[in-house]
C-alpha cells in the first residue's frame, strides 16, 4: 500500500520550509553587503505571505475538511485515521499565526538593521518556528503534536541568544532551554502512559477509548462500556502530565516563572513571537489534546484547567502591578491573558462528563464548539493588541536602553502616532472603550463561563479584570504626561517599524468594530 500525500493540504508549512532553505542558501552565497539584510528579510516576508495565501485559498475553497498522511483503509478499521487535517480550526490558527508572523518579520527587519545579529540564521530559525506553529493545529496524532510543538520551541532558544556577548540574552536562552526540556520530558511521559493504555496515538481513537466507545487493548473487559469503567489510575496520571507539559508552554501557573526573565532578555521581536505565536501554538495543542483526544477524561482535567485558569490570571495580574520595565509588564500581562483564554476551556471541560449510561461521553457539539470558539476568539483579539504594544516597545527600545515605563512619559507628545497606537492597544488589553475588541472579548468569556455554571470562576475573572485596569491605566497615563526630556527624537523610526505598528493597530481597530464577527467565525471553525 502506498501513502497518498495531498500537497495542497500541506502547502502552508511546506512553503515555509522551502523558503527557510532558500534563505539559508542565499545567506551562504550572497556577498556580505549592507543590501543583503533587507533582501533576506523581503524573501522571508514573501515566504510568509505565500503560506498565508495558501491558507486563504484553502478557506475559500471550503467543503469538507481535507486530510493527508492517513492510515490506509485496509489497516485503519471502520474509522479513518489521519495525522494532518486542514479543517476550520486549523485554518483559523494558521491564519492568525501567519498574520502575526508578518508583523514579527517587520519588527525583525528593524531589529537586525542595527547589526550585531546574524541575519541569515535569524530568518532561518524564525521560519522553522513558523513551520511548527502552522503544522501544530493540523496535527491529529500525539507524535505529530509533540514534534510540531518542539519545532516551535527549539529555534526560539537560538533566537533568544542571538545577541552574542549579551549576558542577559544568554541567561534567558538557558532558562528557556531548561524549562522547555523539562516540559517536553513531562509531556512525553504522559503521552507514553496514554499510548500504553489506549494502544494508539490518534486523537480520534483516544477519544473513543477513553469515552467508552471502543475497548482498550490489554484490559480484561471485552466491551467498550466496561473499558470506560475500568481504566487504570495511570490514565489520570497521564492526563495530568500532559496538561502540565502544555502549561509550561503557555506560561500558566505554576509553570510561569520563566516568562518575565526570558521576555526581558530576548530581543523584542522574539518576545513578541513568544507572547503571540508560541502561545497560540501551545493553546492549539492543548485544545486538541483535551477536547479532541481526552474528552472522556474530562472528570480528571476539568477541575485542573479551572484552577489553573484562576491562578494564572491572578498571579499574572498581581505580578504585573509591581513592574517598572515595559517588557516585564507585558510578560506578566501575557500570563494573565493566558488565564482568560483558559477559562472557557474549563467550562467546556465541565460539560464533557462521561455519560456511560448513554455511551456517548461527549459534550454536545454546539456547546463544545462555543467554548472552544470563545477561547479562539479571545486569542485572536489578544494577538493583535499585544503585537501592537510590542511594536511600539521596539520603537522606544532603540532610544531607551532600560525600556522602563518612565521612558514612555510624554510619548504621545514626542511621537503622537506611536503614543496613540500604544494607548489604544493598552486600552484594548484592559477591556475599556474605545477598545471594544478587548471589552467584548472579556464579555464573551464571562458569558460562556456563567452559562457553564462556573460562577466562582467568573467572580475571580471579574476581580482580576479590575486589577488589570490599574497597571494598564498607569502606563497609559504616562503616555500623556508632559515629557521631562526628549528621548525619542534622537532616532528616526524605520518604515518597517511603522508598518508593523500599522498592521497590528489596523487589526485591533477592525476587531473593535466587529468583535461579534470574530466570535462567530471562530465558533463555526471550532471542531464539534
Amino acid at each position: 500500500m502506498t501513502q497518498q500525500i495531498d500537497y495542497f493540504v500541506i502547502a502552508p508549512p511546506l512553503a515555509l520550509a522551502l523558503v527557510a532553505g532558500l534563505v539559508l542558501l542565499l545567506d551562504a552565497f550572497l556577498p556580505a553587503r549592507p543590501r543583503t539584510k533587507p533582501v533576506l528579510g523581503l524573501v522571508t516576508l514573501a515566504g510568509v505571505l505565500i503560506a498565508l495565501a495558501f491558507v486563504i485559498a484553502q478557506a475559500i475553497r471550503g467543503g469538507p475538511p481535507r486530510s493527508t498522511f492517513c492510515v490506509p483503509a485496509g489497516l485503519a478499521g471502520p474509522t479513518r485515521l489521519c495525522s494532518f487535517v486542514a479543517d476550520g480550526f486549523t485554518l483559523v490558527f494558521a491564519g492568525m499565526v501567519l498574520v502575526a508572523a508578518v508583523v514579527v518579520v517587520l519588527m525583525s527587519m528593524t531589529e537586525l538593521a542595527a547589526g550585531g545579529i546574524p541575519v541569515g540564521e535569524w530568518y532561518f530559525l524564525l521560519l522553522c518556528t513558523l513551520v511548527g506553529a502552522v503544522t501544530l493545529p493540523a496535527s491529529r496524532d500525539l507524535i505529530m503534536l509533540v514534534v510540531a510543538l518542539e519545532l516551535v520551541s527549539l529555534p526560539v532558544f537560538a533566537l533568544t541568544a542571538m545577541r552574542r556577548y549579551d549576558g542577559r540574552a544568554s541567561e534567558a536562552a538557558v532558562k528557556l532551554f531548561v524549562v522547555s526540556v523539562v516540559s517536553t520530558a513531562v509531556m512525553l511521559f504522559g503521552v507514553s502512559l496514554l499510548y500504553g493504555v489506549a494502544g494508539t496515538v490518534y486523537l480520534s481513537r483516544l477519544a473513543a477509548v477513553f469515552s467508552g466507545q471502543a475497548p482498550a487493548p490489554g484490559l480484561a473487559e471485552t466491551t467498550a462500556l466496561a473499558t470506560a469503567q475500568s481504566l487504570p489510575a495511570v490514565v489520570s496520571v497521564g492526563v495530568v502530565l500532559v496538561v502540565a507539559g502544555f502549561a509550561f508552554k503557555i506560561a500558566a501557573v505554576p509553570f510561569h516563572s520563566w516568562a518575565a526573565d526570558v521576555y526581558q532578555g530576548a530581543p523584542v521581536p522574539v518576545a513578541a513571537l513568544l507572547s503571540v505565536i508560541s502561545k497560540a501554538a501551545g493553546f492549539a495543542g492543548l485544545i486538541l489534546v483535551l477536547v479532541a483526544g481526552l474528552s472522556g477524561q474530562a472528570a480528571t482535567w476539568a477541575p485542573i484547567v479551572g484552577v489553573i485558569a484562576a491562578l494564572t490570571m491572578t498571579a499574572g495580574n498581581l505580578l504585573a502591578m509591581r513592574q517598572r520595565s515595559a517588557v516585564r509588564l507585558l510578560a506578566w500581562s501575557s500570563v494573565a491573558q493566558s488565564g482568560y483564554i483558559l477559562a472557557p476551556l474549563a467550562v467546556a471541560a465541565q460539560g464533557i462528563t462521561p455519560r456511560l449510561a448513554g455511551g456517548t461521553g461527549a459534550l454536545p457539539a454546539g456547546t463544545r464548539a462555543g467554548a472552544v470558539g470563545t477561547s479562539m476568539a479571545y486569542l485572536v483579539i489578544y494577538a493583535a493588541m499585544n503585537l501592537g504594544a510590542f511594536a511600539v516597545v521596539l520603537l522606544v527600545s532603540r532610544t531607551a536602553a532600560r525600556n522602563e515605563l518612565d521612558d514612555y512619559r510624554g510619548l504621545a507628545f514626542r511621537s503622537p502616532a506611536a503614543g496613540l497606537a500604544l494607548a489604544f492597544c493598552l486600552v484594548c488589553l484592559a477591556g475599556l472603550p474605545p477598545g471594544l475588541a478587548g471589552l467584548f472579548a472579556k464579555v464573551f468569556v464571562f458569558r460562556e463561563i456563567v452559562a457553564g455554571g462556573s460562577g466562582w470562576l467568573a467572580l475571580i475573572m471579574a476581580v482580576n479584570t479590575v486589577i488589570g485596569l490599574y497597571y494598564y491605566a498607569v502606563w497609559t497615563a504616562r503616555l500623556f504626561t508632559p515629557p521631562t526630556a526628549p528621548v525619542l527624537a534622537r532616532h528616526r523610526p524605520t518604515p518597517t517599524t511603522w508598518l508593523a505598528i500599522g498592521l497590528a493597530l489596523a487589526a485591533a481597530v477592525l476587531f473593535s468594530i466587529a468583535p461579534q464577527l470574530i466570535l462567530d467565525m471562530t465558533t463555526l471553525s471550532a471542531f464539534g
